[in-house]
């Protein structure tokens, strides 16, 4: 009997060019680390997140994702923080409805 092969964790996660700006996400989906974050910040535990968003995924990706934001939380945090920032300064100067185009007579 052989033993099962053991898995890198590091292979779990990806960065790819055009993918969410290049930033880590969850090998083979367009999941975003940052996004486990702060699902976990939220209170959501590993198995929450696997069945709300990735079902189809294996939970060994969901976890490897909570292990390299804990790794890297104070640049993941700051990534967080910037990117809350950015959507209140657009909302604020896009408020709803102010960008519709006039309707054809």
């Amino acid at each position: 009997m052989t033993a099962p092969s053991e898995v890198d964790i590091g292979t779990l996660i990806e960065r790819k060019p055009g993918v969410y700006g290049g930033r880590p996400v969850l090998k083979g989906t367009r999941f975003p680390v940052t996004l486990i974050g702060i699902l976990h910040r939220q209170g959501l535990s590993p198995a929450e997140i696997h069945r709300r968003w990735l079902a189809d995924m294996d939970i060994a990706l969901v976890y490897a994702g909570l292990a390299y934001y804990l790794a890297n939380r104070a640049a993941i945090d700051t990534q967080i923080a910037e990117d809350a920032e950015l959507h209140d300064r657009l909302a604020a100067e896009h408020p709803p409805g102010t960008d519709r185009k006039p309707r054809a007579s």
